[in-house]
């Protein structure tokens, strides 16, 4: 069995926008500026602020989901990301406790914070309270007695007087304080229907917003008390991840859809993919007007394809080459923005039109994990595969499911979801594929087959 300890910070908050992507951000960056080898996590499924750790510590950002994953893979993956690092950095979901409805911890920051054996470090907004903030530590600290809270940041902080009277009351507390942030103009990361706009819609903008945030972490933060607290996590018990390799010489060229429009996907899919026998190669649906040469296989997952609508309408050859491949039987794996991009419009734009479905935008939010089972045989799963996965949308595809469903969902309510016809596969639900490695070893199968 391997042993590793890397030092690491889970960083954490009582509730969301008390500043936890600033502060998280903002350390990868500063101490990615010292020197450091930084690995940047994100617990949850949660696909943007990923991109902003990337941009932090030039590596690629990770999510750690004990739901959609399973709590046994959570350290596996996370030591596979922070191979040769000097110090992982992961930012929390929510408040520190957080979870899946209904699942009492399973998924929560905690949680992941207790499966790596990880020190918690607490963001909290300060800037309506004083002595108060002594009791709010204190019961997140003792809530729990596996989960170590070991020091506390605090943020919007309005002067050297108020700073003054929240360290005197934390004193009381015993957690010591890490940091102290004062209460300027926010950092420049705007936000829209689903959160933060991504990195890649903005870069220009997005270097400047984590250099601002590493500014402030430096100049606020104790990063050697930071790095001494890191330094004392438990070591953890077992080998990284590796996604099961093939034999196969015979590689098949499988097209992931990319730019501004499809941000959306987990690291480990294209290592599954290049593992299972894929040539993987990405192409950008706003602007290549054609599929790569020799494609095989087609990958179209999460992103804004509604922001972008006019503009892959536009793109009439691509429209067309995705819908000759899939008219041909090749493996066409599609999610939420893939399955958006397949209809036949979306909000009144034509599309590729692979699917008879149209898809619009709407008011209401559509989120949450869901537990799922493959209906029928599909280039994906075989009948009967039980996959758990996440929902975070605003549009909606009408009909909902085709004659044959990908996905029976509980929701709580029961229900069948997606699309599979020929080789497609369509679903609104982001997977996590590390869950099944037999997933991607299908989908190249059936490309080297199709």
């Amino acid at each position: 069995m391997v042993t590793s300890s890397v030092p690491r910070l889970v960083i954490a908050a009582p509730s969301s926008g008390s500043g936890k992507t600033t502060v998280a951000t903002g350390l990868m960056a500063a101490f990615a500026a010292r020197g450091l080898a930084v690995s940047p996590h994100k617990a949850g499924p949660d696909y943007i602020d990923p991109g902003y750790h990337t941009l932090a510590t030039g590596r690629v950002g990770r999510n750690l989901d004990a739901y959609l994953c399973g709590p046994e893979l959570v350290a596996p993956l996370f030591l596979h990301g922070a191979r040769g690092c000097d110090l992982a950095v992961v930012e929390g979901v929510m408040g520190l406790y957080d979870g899946a409805a209904g699942e009492g911890e399973l998924a929560s920051t905690a949680h992941v914070a207790k499966l790596l054996r990880a020190p918690v470090v607490l963001v909290v907004d300060a800037s309506s309270q004083s002595r108060s903030v002594a009791a709010l530590v204190h019961g997140f600290a003792s809530w729990d007695p596996e989960v170590r809270v070991g020091g506390v940041i605090l943020n919007k902080v309005g002067s050297d007087r108020h700073e003054e009277l929240l360290r005197e009351a934390l004193d009381q507390a015993g957690v010591p304080v890490l940091g102290v942030l004062r209460r300027v103009p926010q950092v420049d990361t705007p936000s829209r229907h689903l959160g933060l706009v991504p990195v890649a819609e903005r870069r220009t903008d997005a270097v400047t917003a984590v250099a601002a945030m590493a500014a402030q972490v430096e100049q606020g933060c104790d990063l050697e008390a930071l790095l001494g607290l890191a330094r004392s996590a438990g070591a953890l018990s077992c080998a990284p991840w590796e996604p099961p390799a093939t034999t196969t010489k015979r590689r098949a060229v499988v097209a992931v859809a990319g730019g501004s429009a499809f941000t959306f996907s987990y690291a480990e899919h294209t290592e599954l993919l290049t593992a299972a026998g894929a040539e993987v190669v990405t192409f950008d649906p706003l602007r290549d007007e054609q599929l790569p040469d020799s494609t095989a296989g087609l990958v179209i997952g999460g992103g804004f394809p509604e922001v972008y609508a006019a503009e892959l309408s536009a793109n009439e050859p691509l429209r067309k080459a995705v819908a000759g491949l899939a008219l041909s039987g090749a493996p066409v794996a599609a999610e939420c923005a893939g399955l958006l991009y397949l209809c036949r419009e979306l909000d009144g734009q034509p599309m590729c039109g692979v699917l008879d479905a149209t898809a619009r935008m709407t008011e209401r939010l559509t989120l949450g994990y869901r537990d799922a089972v493959a209906v029928g045989d599909s280039v994906l799963a075989a009948a009967g595969t039980r996959m758990r996965g996440h929902e975070f949308h605003r549009t909606v595809v009408e009909p909902g499911a085709g004659a044959a469903p990908a996905w029976g969902v509980r929701t709580p309510v029961r229900r069948v979801e997606g699309f599979v016809q020929h080789g497609v596969h369509a679903s609104y639900l982001h997977t996590h594929w590390a869950s099944r490695p037999g997933v991607a070893r299908r989908f190249v199968e059936r490309c080297r087959t199709s």
